[in-house]
């Protein structure tokens, strides 16, 4: 994940891995978790999934939704737990 300095916040690149077909989204505290607002693009050449989505500064939990299952993010070092008793993805803007 990287992030760009804009005057409206920042915006955030979102990367992750995954079978060519397959429905990705990102989704998080940055979006009132709404499953299907940011679709990640295929992108073959590096064979991942990416978009990028402006928010403004702070910490903002998310995972990724992969064909309806929420999933933390591998590439991600810090997450903490939720309510539902698994983990959410960490990233500091």
């Amino acid at each position: 994940m990287k992030a760009r300095s804009t005057e409206a916040g920042k915006k955030v690149q979102f990367t992750l891995s995954s079978e060519p077909g397959d429905l990705v989204y990102v989704s998080g505290t940055f979006n009132q978790w709404n499953p299907t607002a940011h679709q990640l693009k295929s992108d073959p050449d590096c064979g991942q999934f990416r978009t990028t989505v402006r928010m403004p500064g702070g910490t903002h939990e998310y995972k990724f939704v992969v064909n309806g299952v929420w999933t933390a993010d591998p590439k991600c070092a810090a997450w903490v737990p939720n309510g539902h008793g698994t983990i959410n993805s960490v990233v500091q803007v």
